[in-house]
């Protein structure tokens, strides 16, 4: 049930290339230190931007190093694909199963220990919680020019921090006014999208906000054999609908489930589920409920090298999520030739155009109409492959990495100008 024939993916040569700004050196062989509180094997989008920005610069010729939390404990420094990861001694954050913190006790010393001892040119953060405002703070004091870019909704927190839904507007206040006041301290930011650069205007912060998408490898993810795929992943043969992510209650993952009894009607199909997540159990209960269990599936964790195939396994995505301000995973599945049916909220309408249909959250009816409509026709799935590809196309991850060696650039001449007045 392959959405469109292998040979009509457009070959990625034809793509226009990226033209850096006149004037600036496009900053490659620059020395850049990534500060995040998350990086892998944490499994979200900060990690995977962070990861996939790192080892994408070092590609390119830069000499990164990235400052994290350890993600066993103790500190300790790795090189991994080409980028050297400096990990903090850390500590389990209490109010998630899975993740860590960096111990906050020293960290200013320690960062700034390391920045005299690597000596970059620019500090790129990913967030304002414990390591990204030290490192603006350390990177400050050094007098060196700091990028930041926010990947935060306090939406992401508070299944996690077991917030109150009473308390949630007051909690999100609070948390935003913090977010500004340590990223006005940066000398540039950056957000994935557009509209999430307008939420952080609407949020109170008055800075100039760019915003670049965290891009795609169209070389990794691109349409792959379908029978194939699903004999890897051991999936029955039958129309797919796929999620991949965190199993969280932003996902909104139960739609899915409410949803797939009304698709059955029409079309044989099967949820598939790859990730892990607080929700999993919950979800395996409603399926049971409603009498799916037999058509929804669990992968779990999928190792980042075997992601193509999971969306090659597929038929259409679904991302139900409320908080996204991109959402790597459509992008995955976009660049894989797979139609997309998304919710109509934050970022994802801006993937959405002629390549599958956006519903109201919550509105179970029209998930399961549009599901329906994508699975009983292959001409249209052909069609809506078709522009996942181009929109993926303009999303390529190159584009946004030479815009970051722009900016890395720009911000080099700066404070070198700086230094001679």
């Amino acid at each position: 049930m392959n959405a469109f024939p292998l040979d009509a993916v457009p070959p990625l040569e034809r793509q226009a290339p990226h033209t850096p700004s006149q004037g600036v050196d496009a900053g490659r062989g620059s020395t850049v230190l990534i500060a995040t509180d998350t990086y892998p094997p944490d499994v979200n989008g900060a990690a995977y931007f962070s990861h996939r920005l790192a080892s994408g610069l070092a590609a390119r010729g830069a000499e990164v190093h990235v400052v994290c939390a350890s993600d066993q404990g103790p500190p300790r420094v790795e090189n991994i694909d080409g980028v050297v990861v400096h990990r903090l001694r850390s500590a389990p954050l209490l109010v998630h199963p899975t993740m860590r913190v960096s111990v906050p006790a020293g960290l200013g010393r320690t960062l700034s220990r390391l920045i005299g001892q690597v000596g970059p040119e620019v500090v790129h953060v990913q967030g304002h919680f414990v390591v990204g405002r030290a490192a603006i703070a350390a990177a400050r004091t050094a007098g060196l020019p700091v990028i930041a870019t926010n990947h935060f909704m306090p939406d992401n927190m508070f299944q996690f921090a077991h917030v109150p839904v009473r308390l949630r507007r007051r909690v999100g206040d609070l948390v935003w006014s913090d977010f500004t006041r340590v990223f006005a301290r940066a000398d540039r930011v950056t957000t994935p999208t557009r509209i999430a650069a307008e939420l952080l205007a609407t949020k109170g912060f008055t800075r100039d906000v760019e915003a670049i998408s965290c891009g795609i490898d169209l070389h990794r993810f691109q349409p792959q054999p379908q029978q194939w795929a699903r004999r890897r992943f051991g999936l029955a043969d039958r129309p797919t609908v796929l999620f991949v992510g965190r199993l969280d209650e932003e996902k909104r993952l139960d739609e899915l489930v409410w949803a797939l009894p009304h698709v059955l009607n029409h079309v044989d199909a099967q949820i598939v589920f790859v990730g892990r997540g607080g929700k999993r159990a919950a979800l395996e209960r409603l399926a049971a409920r409603v009498g799916v269990d037999g058509r929804v599936r669990f992968l779990g964790f999928v190792p980042d090298a075997a992601l193509p195939q999971v969306y090659s396994a597929a038929d259409v995505f679904a991302m139900p999520g409320v908080a996204e301000l991109q959402s790597i995973a459509t992008l995955e599945a976009m660049a894989s030739g797979l139609p997309v049916v998304a919710a109509r909220a934050m970022a994802l309408p801006h993937l959405v155009n002629g390549n599958g249909y956006l519903y109201r959250p919550g509105d179970v009816r029209e998930l399961a109409r549009h599901l329906t409509a994508v699975l009983s026709s292959a001409e249209l799935r052909g069609s809506m492959a078709r522009a996942s590809l181009a929109l993926a196309a303009t999303h390529d991850h190159h584009r946004s990495l030479a815009r970051f060696e722009e900016i890395y650039a720009e911000l080099q001449w700066q404070a070198a100008r700086k230094l001679r007045r």
